[in-house]
């Protein structure tokens, strides 16, 4: 709770409002069971009202270690769960009425994940008590990972989700880094989103996705921060519109002018606050009637702003580096930050402090995913 509500913090001070929750992290240190098997799933929740942030909460579907690991690891068994748990918690978390909460639900990666699983978890979430989030799952991010999948299936990732029949509008392909133009065209056809994840994708190195195919193919993209080793959204967008620039050698590659988009980051920004509404699962996002009231305050002081037309303040928002944090956030008519300062803020990082040096104290209790 206290890492997550530190965590929480600072997306909001990066302009996010909601945020989408991967919950893998499920049972005590070696797999046994909580008294309650939700009850991380509710630090999670009581750390994103500590905060002030819309949570989608989405437990995952976690049940070996590779392709051909059909076991967890001895550090993974924290994250084990089937197909009929991961259901039951989503289940659990959207009937809880918390205020600013709700659910989806996750298959962690396909190597993390059976098919008969990943089927069983399609089926059981649109039966019975359906859960209405959305389905996000980790695919065709590094290269070894599709090498991986086609020497187990035959098929790339996102070509054997294709086959399978699997994807629809609820399904976000978190990363898709490495997708040939036949898979880009099938996913456009299935109706599925992309969620990008410019920084971490940096981070582990692997690779810069084809923008101008997904955009061509009319696929919605949203911008997450996976790993949060970046957690403001103007930035994910700096990363991923410099990407393209030096691997394409070309300038203002997501601009439209045909289409009246003649600013590349505008495009992004347009791209990502639609997009990103599906991918959480948020019927009505924006300046609509009957959204949630979030609201973004720039601050005029900073000075990448200091005399720019209204035209250009996004442009001027978005890509100057580094920018000022947002003066004011408002999250479901609520003001979360205010002149830059929240009210939780000395506790939430004093929390934070003590658990990230109890942690550290003892790094053996620190795992990967």
């Amino acid at each position: 709770r206290a890492v997550a509500a530190q965590l929480y913090l600072e997306l909001l001070r990066g302009g996010y409002t909601q945020v989408c929750e991967f919950h893998y992290l499920q049972h005590r240190p070696g797999g046994t069971r909580h008294d309650d098997p939700l009850e991380l799933a509710w630090a999670l929740a009581d750390a994103a009202s500590d905060a002030g942030i819309g949570l989608t909460l989405m437990p995952a579907l976690y049940e070996r270690a590779g392709f051909n690991e059909p076991a967890l690891k001895p550090t993974q068994r924290r994250f084990a769960s089937n197909a009929d748990d991961t259901v039951a918690a989503a289940l659990a978390i959207q009937s809880a009425g918390r205020p600013l909460l709700s659910a989806g639900l996750v298959v962690h990666s396909l190597r993390a994940a059976a098919p008969g699983s990943i089927t069983a978890l399609v089926a059981a979430a649109e039966t019975g008590k359906r859960v209405h989030g959305p389905i996000h799952i980790h695919v065709a991010e590094q290269t070894a990972e599709v090498q991986d999948c086609l020497a187990a299936t035959g098929r790339r990732p996102i070509e054997w989700l294709l086959n399978a029949g699997l994807l629809d509008a609820r399904w976000q392909l978190v990363h898709a880094t490495h997708a040939t133009p036949a898979e880009i065209e099938g996913v456009a056809r299935s109706g599925a989103g992309v969620v990008l994840c410019p920084s971490t994708e940096a981070n582990l190195g692997d690779g810069l996705c084809d923008l101008p195919g997904w955009l061509k193919a009319g696929v919605p993209l949203a911008i997450g921060s996976d790993s949060h080793v970046t957690r403001d959204w103007r930035e994910e967008l700096r990363w991923l519109e410099y990407g393209q620039r030096l691997h394409l050698q070309q300038r203002n590659v997501a601009a439209a002018p045909a289409l009246g988009q003649a600013s590349s980051l505008g495009r992004l920004w347009m791209l990502a606050l639609r997009s990103g509404a599906v991918a959480a699962g948020c019927s009505r996002w924006g300046l609509v009637a009957g959204a949630r009231a979030d609201l973004l305050v720039a601050d005029p002081g900073d000075s990448a702003l200091l005399g720019m037309p209204a035209e250009r303040m996004l442009d001027a928002l978005i890509g100057s580096s580094p920018g000022r944090p947002w003066r004011d956030v408002m999250v479901a008519g609520r003001w979360v930050l205010r002149d830059h300062r929240h009210a939780s803020a000395t506790p939430i990082e004093a929390d934070f402090r003590a658990a990230m040096q109890a942690l550290w104290a003892d790094p053996a209790g620190v795992h990967s995913n």
